[in-house]
This record gives structure tokens, sequence and C-alpha cells, in this order.
């Protein structure tokens, strides 16, 4: 490119207006060159600037006249994109090898309680009382349950008609988690990009793409709060590290938004609320506390606090409930250690030591004894039982039967985490070394999150799911640290004799080791893709509502008996027909059905299920007396048979039998011996839920 000027005087360069160099191989006719970079032409002269060898070359292409950095930007938005086209598709195996159908037991209740939404509106809604769930108690719809799933649903729902796209409002459902989990790979990679570089974002990106631990939660049907919540969470994360490195109420107040659409979605917040406050406080022990961080935590603190409060269901949880405690507590730590700062910078250091240990004691004494005091008078109420079973794996089983009994609850197995996480497990480490080497603000967050979240999923397989993100980030700076120390030993071209030389008496096989460790990870990453689409196709696409299974000759058998035994009840019997069954049926019954249930899967009364559980597990004189007291209409029975369908009444129902034996301790319902074994009791042979089982039951029924 060249500047159009007058004669240089003096040895100066100055130029008004710019004209082109002719095209690349063109004859320069007319044109001669001048020293110091300047060429004349027609009695002009030009100064001129020579373009890179990268944008040369783009120039010679013809078609894509690009700069480097506008080529680098391409690439990486090409790479995102498949990564999130990627995410949606590989979470379709369940709609191609079935149908479009809800997966599961929650999700049939948020997909009755959306489609209710979308059809009456929100202020009905939000007014709701079911009288058709937990007879004859009922239940208040809109202040037991986090709406920001179904908000969502009716909100794209609704958007959709708007622009006259017809789709049900099941199919929005169907695909909403699979939707979600492409905007969980955008976030990904520009929280990753914030903590090292944009090369492990796209490396992060495509890894969560695909990672079964969170497939495992949002495949296309699997239309549960899990589905959003992992997006709202690390959009809060990303949003809260933007706010800490540059301690703007702009930032801060994003987050904040983000955090209250993570309340109302899942109830998987008391995690974040209770990791920010500790990212903080770890701020403050090691030195690293700023002004940057104490406008970024009390923005975020105080109007999430406030908006967290609109949920009905939450309430003033945040300000009386001991999840919370610990954020109220950093927050006004915040405001001591700004005081502290303040005393500092008018005294001197005699005084500003004596008062400093004055206020401190006073303060820390008035402190623990107020709170002592609110929780005696019961003002602060006490953590609830699952928050006690994270810290006290034993505690659920010991007092919380209905806790303990519910499959996702159970501790982690080692193979679960090569099953869910393969490549990530030993990647892990390698992205924790690498943020511990070059500690900042942001990679003290990402630490603590990756070692509280891998405590929390040893206790509560369940929480796999919120340790499969930050696998991700980590093991995206690990092997990205990796690849890029290994991609500078490679010569790309081949050096001169000396150079070798002296390359060849410090490093002899530079080339070959980095050579060696580049393929390596690529035949890794490789066989992490071909292990997440197995699992993701063989475990995590099949709907428990509709089983298959392989035949002696290798085709596939479908059992359809949930689905024909619901709709039989919604044909066959009573509008006002009282439906008794174990409460893992109850969602899919009153959504199926459309009949009335004593207990489903909220599992709020305990003595209500524990007296289901002993009607189950008495004898069928004793069951019917029961029955009778419940006002019970038909029984659902469910019976795996030759299939070894384990969770069939045969399961459930020991369960129940341990609830029954927490709440009536002198009945003979008790399955749970001193050495914490199972048993299987005389009477259990006679009882109501196994004797219908005992008249012709083929390999797969459903007893009404």
């Amino acid at each position: 490119m060249c500047r159009l000027g007058p004669e240089p005087a003096n040895g100066e360069r100055s130029g008004r207006r710019t004209r082109p160099l002719p095209r690349l191989g063109a004859p320069l006719s007319g044109w001669q060159r001048e020293p110091s970079g300047f060429v004349r032409n027609a009695g002009q002269l030009f100064e001129c600037h020579l373009l890179p060898p990268t944008d040369v070359k783009m120039t010679k292409l013809g078609f894509l006249r690009l700069s480097y950095e506008k080529q680098d930007t391409l690439l990486k938005l090409l790479i995102l994109s498949m990564a999130a086209v990627l995410s949606f598709s590989t979470r379709l195996f369940a709609v191609l090898r079935f149908e479009s159908v809800i997966h599961e037991f929650d999700p049939y209740f948020n997909y009755r309680t959306t489609r209710f939404l979308a059809e009456e509106g929100f202020y009905k809604f939000h007014n709701w009382f079911d009288d058709r769930a937990w007879y004859p108690l009922g239940r208040i719809i809109g202040g037991t349950i986090y709406p920001g799933l179904m908000i969502t649903s009716a909100a794209i729902y609704h958007v959709l008609h708007f622009f006259h796209i017809t789709i049900d409002i099941r199919n929005v459902c169907v695909f909403l988690a699979p939707l979600f989990s492409s905007f969980t790979t955008i976030v990904t990679y520009h929280l990753t990009k914030e903590l090292k570089d944009a090369g492990a974002g796209l490396l992060a990106a495509a890894m969560i793409a695909v990672v079964p631990g969170y497939i495992s939660r949002s495949v296309a049907g699997s239309y549960d709060n899990e589905g959003i919540a992992i997006f709202c969470m690390l959009l809060t994360y990303y949003m809260w590290i933007k706010a800490v490195k540059t301690g703007s109420i702009y930032w801060a107040a994003k987050c904040a938004l983000a955090y209250f659409y993570m309340v109302s979605s899942w109830g998987g917040y008391v995690f974040l609320i209770n990791l920010i406050p500790l990212h903080v406080l770890v701020l403050m022990l090691t030195g690293r506390f700023s002004h940057r961080i104490y406008v970024a935590y009390c923005t975020v603190y105080c109007l999430g606090t406030i908006l967290s409060m609109q949920i009905s269901f939450v309430g003033f949880q945040p300000v009386l409930s001991s999840e919370h405690m610990a954020a109220f507590g950093v927050f006004g730590l915040c405001q001591i250690h700004a005081f502290v700062d303040y005393l500092r910078s008018k005294l001197n250091p005699q005084q500003f030591e004596v008062l400093f240990r004055s206020v401190i004691s006073l303060v820390g004494f008035v402190l623990l004894t107020v709170g002592a005091l609110l929780m005696l008078t019961g003002k602060i109420s006490p953590w609830t039982g699952r928050f006690y079973s994270l810290l006290d794996p034993s505690y659920a089983k010991n007092n919380i039967p209905i806790i303990a009994s519910v499959s996702e609850h159970q501790p982690t197995t080692w193979s679960s985490y090569y099953f869910d996480l393969q490549l990530l497990v030993f990647m892990f480490p390698v992205g924790l070394y690498y943020c511990f080497s070059n500690l900042s603000d942001a990679r003290i967050f990402i630490i603590m999150y990756g070692v509280t979240s891998m405590y929390f999923s040893a206790v509560m397989v369940r929480l796999m799911l919120v340790l499969a993100p930050v696998m991700c980030i980590l093991s995206g700076i690990g092997v990205s640290q990796v690849l890029s120390t290994y991609m500078k030993n490679l010569d790309i071209s081949r050096p001169d004799k000396k150079s070798k030389k002296q390359q060849d008496s410090t490093y002899p096989i530079k080339n070959e080791v980095a050579s060696g460790m580049i393929l390596v990870m690529a035949f890794f990453l490789i066989t992490y893709t071909f292990h997440s689409t197995w699992v993701t196709s063989e475990a995590y696409s099949s709907p428990s509502i509709v089983l298959s299974a392989r035949g002696g000759d290798g085709s596939r058998i479908i059992f359809d008996d949930f689905r024909e035994a619901y709709y039989w009840l919604r044909h066959n019997t009573p509008e006002d027909a009282k439906v008794m069954s174990w409460w893992d049926y109850g969602y899919q019954i009153t959504a199926m059905a459309n009949r009335t249930i004593l207990v489903d899967n909220n599992t709020w009364n305990n003595t209500h299920i524990s007296r289901v559980g002993q009607a189950m597990a008495s004898t069928e004189e004793k069951a019917y007396e029961i029955m009778r007291e419940l006002d019970v209409s038909y029984v659902l029975v469910i019976f795996g048979g030759l299939t070894g369908y384990s969770s069939d009444v045969g399961c459930s129902s020991s369960c129940g039998m341990w609830d029954a034996a927490s709440a009536w301790p002198d009945e003979q319902c008790h399955v749970h011996t001193q050495d914490s074994n199972w048993r299987n009791p005389g009477p259990l042979k006679q009882s109501m839920r196994t004797q219908p089982l005992s008249h012709g039951a083929g390999p797969m029924e459903v007893y009404v």
C-alpha cells in the first residue's frame, strides 16, 4: 500500500491520501524505486508499506482477501459452531431410535406444568392448586417448584407461534435440553478463554459437547431442570470471573441476573451461592482481596439475593436458612475488611493495631452470640437433609431413608468416573497444575470449583453433572498447554546445518518427541470422542417409559407396557378414580393417565409415602384396611418377570418397607438389618404387592 505525498524534506515522511500499488505480478511500468521505502510515478512520490507474508498469500488466492486476524476469528467461529452443532445432534439418538417422547419420571411433571402454563397463562399457573396429586392433601404448584424451565419452554413456544412456526409444546420440551447444551458449549468457550486462551476454550467447548457426564441429563426428551441449569451455572461463573477481573458493576449486575436465572431453574444454586463466597474468602486469606473483589461481590450478593427472593419457592430462604449464611457472613467480612483498610489509612500503626484487636474481638463475639440465639430460637432454619448428606454421607441412610432410597443419591463408584469422563480423569490434574503454576484470581476460582465438585460428586452420583463442566474446562486447559508446549518444538522448515548442529547438542530428538506427544494426544482425543458417542448411544439414550431389548436373533424387542397401562387407566376408569402406586410412577400417572394419585416423585411428605409403603408390605387383609382408609380405587403394580427389570415392585416396595419401618417402628415391615444388609422377611411373600404377581406373570406385566 502506498501513500501519496510531497517530496520528503530533511528526511521527513508526510502524506495525505493513499493509492494502491498495481496488482501483484503486473509489470511496474512507469514506477521508479526510491530509497527508504519510496517509489515515484509520473513525478509523484509514494510511501510504500509491505504486506505481511500471510496477507500476500491470501491476496494471491483472489477469492479470500482476509487479514490474519479475520482468518483467525473465522476459524474460531467455525470450530465453535461445529462444537455447538455436535452438542445438539449427539443428543438425538433417542428420538431417532424411538420417537419424540419424554424420558424418565420427573420430566413428565415438568411437561404437564409447562403445558398448563402455555395454555392457561402465568397467573393461573402461579396460583394453581393441583387436586390430582397427593390425595387427599393436594399440592400448590406455583409455590413448590422452580419455574425457570417451564417459563423458558413456554416463552420459546409462544415466540415460535408468533412467527407462525407451529410446533407442539411437547416437541419444545423434548428438544430444549439439546438446544441449551449448544449454548453451554459457547459459554464454556468464553469461560475457558478467560482462564487461559482461545485454544483452550475451543478444546473445552468440544469436550463438553460430548462428555457423557453432562449428556446423561441433557439428551432429547430429558426435560428436567438440569437441562438448562448447567448453562445458567456456567454463565454465572463466566460473569463472575469478568466482574472479578474488571471490578465493574456492569459485569457484576449481569452476574446477578444470571444467578437469578439459575435460582429460578434448579435447587443446585445452593452450590453456587456457597462457592462464590468461598472464593472471596480465600482471596482475603491469601492477601489478594482488592477493590475489584469488593465491588464485584457486594453487587452480586445484594442484587442476587433480592432477585432470588422473588421466586416463590425460595422466598426468604436467602436470609433465613443455614445454606445461605456463608454468603451473608462473607458479605459482612467484606465490609469489615473495607472499614479496616479505611482505618489503616487514617491511623498510625500503633493506634491501628490496638483498635483493630478491640473491634475484631467485639464484632466476633457479637456475631457468634447473635448467630447462636437465632439458631436456638429457630429464626435461622437448620440445614436440609440433602445438605447434611453431602457433608456426612451416612446421614441420609441413618435418618432419612427416603433420600437414601433414590438411586441417584448413592455414592459414586470409581468405574463411573471413567465411564462418564474417560480422558478427562487424566487431563484434569494437568489443568490443575497449570492453574497452580500461574495463579490468578480467576484461576483460584476454577481450582476451588474443581476440588469441591470432585468431593461432592464422590458423595452423590447425581452431582457428577456438576463435576463434568469443570473437568472439561481444566482438561481443555491441560491439553492446550501440552499441545502448545510441544508444537513449539516442531521445526516447520528445515534448519541449516549450523543451527541443526547446535540443536542436536542440546536436544537431539526434539522434533521426534514433539511429534510423538502430539500424536498421542490426538489418539486420546479420538478415543474420547468414540467412547462418549458409544456411551451416549447405548447407555443414555433409552427412555425409561419405553424399554427395549435384543432377541435371540438380534432383533430389537420393544416393551411398551407402561404407556399401555396408563392409557388403559385413562380410558377405562372414572375421572375421579384414585390410583395407588409407588411414588416412582406418580408423575407419569398424572401426566399420561390424568388420574388422581396418592404419592408422587416430589416426596415432600414422608409419612404419606411410608403409609403407602406399609400397605405394599402388609398382608392383603391389612393392606385392604389401609387402602380403604386412603380411599383407593385402583392399585398399579409393576413386575419385571423374566426381563430382569430392576425397578419393578420388588425393589420399589423394599424401599417402601424401609420407609414404613422408619415411620412405624413397631410394625413388622423391617427389611434393613443391623449390619446394613437387605433381607426378605417371611410375611413379605404374603404381602399385597406380591400376591397379584403369582397369577400367571409373564416376562413383563403391569397390573392395575
